[in-house]
């Protein structure tokens, strides 16, 4: 079961097999893409727990006039978003956080889109309710925040899907990639399908319901709030500061 801490060793081993396990990892970048695309002149772009940068690189190659603040708590991954920005790296400015804290929420610019990627999850139902009202405050009028990560299910049955879905997912990814399932075993030995399993009181991972977080998004002030993408319990969303 997942303990409720992330370590460097964690960081290390989803480099290695993020892309077998994140559905349609491509996909949600290009639907992420489309939505800043959206915000009038995004020019100042953060995220949110960059990981390895591929949602950074991503951005700052799709819009080469734009500076990508990048956060992260782990140092292994912090270095490889700045190796994987490559030439836009000139463009990007990297700083470590906790997501759960505050003190840097109040950033010395107006955000014109903040994406976060399967990281938000990792706060509880009040923490989330908190950083979307935060989140709102940085960004600047017509700017957007896009959200991309897990949901909880409200019925068994729900949850029965989305962990069968995942694990299809996962399994396929691994054939296609490598022709075997070594990869889908470790998703499996690492029981990071918290879907198929119960979770510890500790876990790192409390995700919250499509719903209320539609709501809270809502209660912070954005607007045009929507679901894009949903598949395999991960779902992105978005909302709107509009003025």
């Amino acid at each position: 079961m997942r303990a409720m801490s992330w370590s460097e060793q964690d960081s290390r081993g989803f480099l290695d097999l993020g892309d077998y396990y994140v559905p349609q990892r491509e996909r949600q970048m290009a639907i992420i893409g489309d939505l800043v695309a959206s915000a009038p002149s995004p020019r100042n772009l953060v995220e949110l727990c960059c990981g390895g940068g591929l949602l950074t690189r991503t951005l700052l190659a799709r819009f080469p006039q734009a500076r990508m603040h990048a956060f992260d708590g782990s140092s292994t991954m912090l270095a490889a978003a700045r190796k994987q920005a490559g030439q836009h790296a000139d463009r990007l400015t990297t700083r470590p956080f906790d997501l759960a804290a505050e003190d840097w929420r109040s950033l010395p610019f107006r955000a014109d889109a903040v994406v976060s990627s399967l990281a938000v999850h990792h706060l509880d139902g009040p923490g989330k309710r908190a950083l979307f009202r935060d989140v709102a405050a940085m960004l600047a009028p017509g700017g957007i925040f896009v959200l991309a990560d897990l949901i909880e299910p409200t019925t068994a049955a729900g949850k029965a899907v989305a962990g069968q879905m995942w694990d299809d997912a996962v399994r396929e990814a691994a054939l296609a990639r490598d022709g075997n399932l070594a990869a889908y075993d470790h998703f499996r030995d690492d029981e990071w399908n918290l879907y198929n399993q119960p979770q510890p009181p500790d876990s790192i991972d409390q995700p919250s319901s499509l719903i209320d977080q539609l709501d809270w998004l809502r209660e912070a002030g954005l607007e045009t709030v929507d679901v894009h993408w949903m598949y395999a319990g991960h779902a992105i969303m978005s909302g709107r500061k509009l003025g």
